[in-house]
Parts: structure tokens; C-alpha cells; sequence
């Protein structure tokens, strides 16, 4: 199939109410694919980008969003799904033959692979057993193991974008926040420059990384990041995605830290693209071309994955649409 072929494919995209699934359906929207827009909320700003399909679905969580979810693609009718919302990834997994028989391609990691990138603690003993550098973690019931003066992060063990993350320092400060965070795990606080990596792995295991720092974050989503080149975190990235099984679109985070026994700390891995992909894009790296390309089965050429260092790039809210009368 031509890469031509491959841009007119209808992509099913979920989560557009984020900043991945927002600016990946852009991303797709420019080279020609034709974009449906799901998510589980009606007010999602992507819902509402020009030229789409826009279709709600159940959340993730509730029960009926096997049906809704079949419901969108029995109507519709995509050739494949992209997901960017880590709670639904089990879920696709489980659906892979019944979307097969409905002509939806996939991309997503194996099971263990996606417990990995959606449970700290699991992630946690992925790099450990692959002697990759990741902060000491603690469930509730082991605090008493924390060293003393150890500064550390409660969040919760399977959460997303950043909510109900606290630092504290102490761990009776840390017990009083497991009482307060669902389902929570306590890490060590790493200092240093926090980086994220963009990453698309091939169905050979081959990763290409697109390095960058993240200048200003707010909300924990980089909102200004700068590209760079660095041998020893990229072999570090590399390291961490083979520990996990990460599969196709996938971005890393982790700490090139300011002192302690090791230079680069990894923190987590998401099987989605990052909500600041763009600044990789704009740095030459064809992550959303290479993407398709290898969605639908076809060589990833990780020749165009190579990218310009010290392009910065800057993130905005802008008014996407004013409309009148209920929405």
C-alpha cells in the first residue's frame, strides 16, 4: 500500500478532548486522512475541529463502552483506531478480533506491555528487573521502608494527567496523602531536567527517539518544549521501552538528574503519543506519517524520524469555535 493509499484511510481517534488526541487528529487532518473524533465528552474541543466526524462514546469505565464504542465503528465503518486515552487500552486489547471482523486496524502493545505503561507499581518492576534506572517506589503498606529525609510523590498507582499528584517530605505526610489519593503509590522525588521522549517502536522492536526538554509545564503538559540530542538519555529511552514491550506511538518521561548514583532516571511510559508531540514534528522528525505507515502495516522508515536539535516550540489555547444556542 502506497503511502497516498495510506493517508485517505478513515482514522477513528479517541480521546480528542486532550492535547494528544486533540493535536494528533489535527496532525492526521493535514495529510489527507479523513477523522473521526471520539470522545466520552460533549464539550471535548475536538469534537468541534473542522472537517471531522465527531462522535461521543461511554467512558472507559462504564460498562457499556464495549457497545458504544462497536456502535461508532459499525456506523462508520474506520480502518483503524488510534487511541490516546491509557484507560481504554486493556479494553481495545480485549476487542482486537471483533474489531478485526469489522475491518478497524490496531496498534497497541500485548497486555503485559500495556499493564507496564498504565500501573506505576508494574512499570516500576518492569525497569527494575531490567536494571533501568526509575525512583524507589513504595505501596501504602511498605512507608516504613522509606529512608529517612527521602523526598517523595504521592499520585495514583493507574492515573492520568497529572491529577492528584502531592509532594511531601516525610512519610507520615506521605500516609495522611494515601488516605486522600485513590489507589495510591509513593515514589522518590527525582530533581533535575525533566525531558520527554516521543517514540514510535516498529513491529521489529526498532525504536526511533525524539528528544525533548520541558521548558514550561502547566497542568503537566508541556506547554513549551525545546528539542535536543543526547547519546547516553536516548540509549536510556531505548532501554526503557524494550523493559516494558512498548508497540507503535508510545512517548517517555524520565530526569536527567542534578546528582545521585545515575546520570538519566526514567518516570514513566505511555502507550500514546505526548500532548507535545508538535515540538518533534516541527524539529523534521515525520512521527504522524511514520505512524500511519507503520499502523497499516508497512515499513516505518526511521530515516525521516531524524530531527533537528534546539527548536523550540510553544503551545497556546487558542478559540477554536463560537457557536450559538445550546450545546
Amino acid at each position: 500500500m502506497s503511502s497516498t493509499d495510506v493517508k485517505k484511510r478513515r482514522i477513528l481517534v479517541t480521546g480528542v478532548g486532550g492535547a494528544p488526541g486533540f493535536d494528533l487528529a489535527r496532525s492526521l487532518l493535514r495529510l489527507g486522512c479523513d477523522i473521526i473524533a471520539v470522545d466520552s465528552n460533549p464539550l471535548a474541543a475536538g469534537l468541534r475541529l473542522p472537517d471531522v466526524t465527531p462522535r461521543t462514546t461511554a467512558p472507559a469505565a462504564d460498562p457499556s463502552y464495549r457497545s458504544s464504542l462497536l456502535r461508532v465503528c459499525g456506523e462508520l465503518r474506520p480502518n483503524a483506531i488510534l487511541s490516546t486515552v491509557e484507560h481504554e487500552l486493556a479494553k481495545l486489547a480485549a476487542l482486537r478480533r471483533t474489531l478485526a471482523d469489522l475491518g478497524v486496524t490496531t496498534w497497541l502493545p500485548d497486555p503485559v506491555a500495556i499493564e507496564a505503561c498504565t500501573d506505576k507499581a508494574a512499570f516500576h518492576t518492569a525497569l527494575s528487573k531490567n536494571d533501568v534506572p526509575t525512583p524507589r517506589t513504595f505501596l501504602p503498606p511498605e512507608l516504613d521502608q522509606v529512608p529517612d529525609g527521602t523526598l517523595l510523590v504521592v499520585k495514583p498507582r493507574r492515573g492520568q494527567g497529572a491529577q492528584n499528584v502531592h509532594f511531601c517530605h516525610t512519610r507520615e505526610q506521605a500516609r495522611v496523602l494515601c488516605e486522600l489519593v485513590p489507589d495510591p503509590i509513593v515514589q522518590e522525588r527525582v530533581n533535575g531536567a525533566e525531558f520527554t521522549a516521543d517514540c514510535l517502536v516498529d513491529r521489529s522492536g526498532r525504536a526511533s527517539v525524539i528528544l525533548r526538554h520541558r521548558l514550561l509545564v502547566k497542568g503537566r503538559l508541556a506547554v513549551v518544549s525545546r528539542t535536543f540530542h543526547d547519546r547516553e538519555v536516548a540509549e536510556r529511552v531505548k532501554e526503557t521501552l524494550s523493559a516494558v514491550g512498548a508497540a507503535g506511538s508510545c512517548c517517555a518521561q524520565g530526569f536527567i538528574t542534578d546528582d545521585g548514583p545515575n546520570r538519566v532516571v526514567m518516570t514513566e511510559v505511555n502507550a500514546r503519543v505526548a500532548g507535545g508531540f508538535p515540538a518533534s514534528e516541527a524539529a523534521g522528525a515525520d512521527l504522524t506519517d511514520q505512524l500511519l505507515a507503520g499502523l497499516f502495516k508497512n515499513p516505518v522508515d526511521h530515516d525521516r524520524l531524524q530531527y533537528k536539535p534546539d527548536v523550540c516550540l510553544t503551545k497556546y489555547t487558542e478559540t477554536l469555535i463560537v457557536e450559538e444556542g445550546q450545546q
